[in-house]
């Protein structure tokens, strides 16, 4: 056994045992923490299979925003999970068994795949080329509508959990642009006119005091 090969059972049984942690452990934040690291295993073995770009990207996307913004909801919120374990013992053996008849169908889907000795060989330009290269020129040429299509579902999701989680709030004041844009000046101020009025010389305390005083 060489090193390689080590290393992929040993980033491999990593990945199983945090994956397994996910599901069990009985702190959210301890889950998401066992997420990570069953994330950073994954890139490990992508990194073994010569897959760069898929392992840089699953650690910027996926570590470094996704379970970032997830840390930092769970430990704001402070959600009470102990409700939703109930239970959880009871289900694993069903559980187990649907995963088990998953893994076996994508395994008979995928066997194809998993024949390394029929991998064609690359060619001394493809290797000059690098990996991330190839898989731009690949995704852009033979999987373009594809992957216009996963944009669009994307957009569509994005718009439907906005559009889901929007709720109106009734102590903040709505603005209508389309209301702002009509607004007419009459609309906003009025001008009264008024005549002109002269008000009579109202008479000093001091002479008004001095004349009573001359009257008695």
């Amino acid at each position: 056994m060489d090193t390689t090969a080590a290393l992929f059972y040993v980033f491999s049984a990593v990945l199983l045992l945090a994956a397994f942690r996910v599901i069990t452990a009985k702190s959210t934040v301890h889950a998401a923490l066992f997420l990570v690291l069953a994330f950073f295993s994954a890139s490990c073995v992508w990194m073994l299979l010569k897959a760069e770009f898929l392992a840089i990207t699953l650690v910027l996307v996926y570590v470094g925003a996704v379970m970032v913004l997830f840390l930092f909801v769970v430990m704001m919120l402070d959600l009470n999970t102990d409700g939703l374990r109930e239970g959880f013992w009871r289900h694993l053996p069903m559980a187990g068994l649907v995963g088990a008849v998953i893994a076996l169908e994508m395994a008979l889907v995928l066997m194809r795949g998993f024949r390394v000795d029929k991998a064609p060989v690359p060619s001394a330009k493809e290797v000059e080329m690098g990996n991330t290269k190839l898989l731009g020129i690949e995704i852009y040429t033979d999987y373009l509508y594809p992957l216009q299509i996963a944009a669009v579902l994307l957009l569509v999701a994005i718009i439907a959990a906005i559009a889901l989680t929007l709720r109106a709030r009734k102590d903040s004041r709505h603005l209508d642009p389309s209301v702002q844009v009509r607004a007419r000046k009459a609309d906003r101020i009025r001008i009264i006119k008024l005549p002109p009025t002269i008000e009579q010389p109202s008479a000093p305390p001091a002479a008004a005091a001095g004349g009573e005083g001359a009257k008695a």
